[in-house]
């Protein structure tokens, strides 16, 4: 997004929070395009900035993760009955 703000950056990451997760994915890593974008500009706080953007990645880590495991489950839970004992 051209001009971004922290606080944009920010409503990205609770927006995400109740999506899907391919939307989730995709509303994250262009937050985190808008973060690294705030670099180049002066009036931004390198802290908050560093901090917004480690959430953004932990968030997206979360997000990849959540589905890799969730894959995984899967096939444990779908047992035939002639493998149930």
């Amino acid at each position: 997004m051209p001009n971004a703000t922290l606080a944009d950056v920010e409503d990205a990451l609770e927006e995400a929070r109740d999506l899907p997760e391919e939307e989730a994915l995709e509303v994250l890593r262009s937050a985190r395009e808008d973060a690294e974008a705030l670099r180049s500009r002066e009036d931004v706080v390198e802290a908050e900035l560093a901090a917004i953007e480690d959430r953004v990645d932990q968030r997206i880590r979360e997000v990849e993760q959540r589905d890799a495991y969730d894959g995984g489950m899967g096939a444990a839970t779908d047992a035939d009955e002639e493998d149930a004992a």
